[in-house]
């Protein structure tokens, strides 16, 4: 029996990341609900954060305080998440992916290590094929360009074989001057580069999202399919209320603070 397709959704503005956080969680609990039925949809989120500061569960409150307050210093929110990892920036320039899945459609299920190959391999392969910008191969995770040089993130969450969470890949040069704030992912001599940064020509962010859509639905042997907001009742309102909440929001810090 072949599986649904996977719906997906790309944002227009930037948005809060605890706010996008809480959807993941409302989605999450709507696809446990529907799931006895197979009526749960699995949904890819493609999104830009306003510019935030997130620390992942490896590190403890007392550790992360002092690095809290000078970064919401520099113009930045600063969240602890709840995926793997440890401390890394989100914001404008950046396309971010959410893939809210279920990995028990799949037989043999998925398992996490391979789940987080997947996603490497689809932004490797994005880069290669609409970019001609090979990878370089690293025993971390993420998608290198050299290697000192960290284009891609990956940090996921899976509950109850559900995804949560998931990849960063830097498209602009705007989000370099916020990795030059901190040690990413806790690695010392590593510098965050961008698509922009190593092709040294601009591009539309935009532009990118068709064709990591189409490596995501290559990756995990699936259709994508455009989600119709109006036809998904809870799910399609809770992705309404976020971009609402976004507009609210207003504008955002450009660059850091020095």
């Amino acid at each position: 029996m072949s599986l649904p397709p996977i719906l997906y959704h790309s944002f227009a503005r930037p948005l809060p990341y605890h706010a996008t956080w809480l959807l993941q969680q409302r989605i999450h609990s709507l696809q446990l609900a529907l799931r006895p039925r197979a009526a749960h949809p699995d949904i890819l989120l493609l999104l830009e954060h306003r510019p935030t500061y997130t620390a992942g569960r490896r590190q403890t409150d007392p550790s992360i305080d002092l690095e809290r307050r000078r970064l919401q210093s520099l113009g930045a929110d600063f969240v602890p998440a709840t995926r793997g990892g440890q401390l890394t920036y989100h914001g404008p320039g950046q396309i971010v992916g959410y893939p809210l899945i279920d990995l028990s459609r799949y037989t043999p299920t998925i398992g996490a290590r391979d789940y987080v190959c997947r996603i490497q391999k689809l932004l490797e392969n994005h880069l290669q094929q609409s970019h001609a910008i090979p990878h370089s191969p690293s025993e971390h995770t993420g998608v290198f360009l050299d290697p000192t040089t960290k284009i891609a993130s990956i940090g996921v969450q899976v509950r109850h074989r559900l995804t949560s969470h998931g990849f960063a890949l830097n498209i602009t040069r705007e989000p370099l001057a916020w990795f030059d704030k901190i040690v990413a992912c806790g690695l010392d001599d590593v510098k965050a580069g961008s698509i922009e940064s190593k092709l040294e020509q601009t591009l539309s962010l935009r532009e990118e999202i068709p064709g990591l859509v189409n490596q995501f639905g290559k990756q995990f042997h699936r259709d994508m399919v455009e989600m119709d907001l109006d036809e998904h009742g809870e799910i399609g309102k809770a992705i309404r209320e976020v971009e609402e909440e976004a507009e609210r929001a207003g504008g955002w810090a450009k660059e850091p603070r020095s």
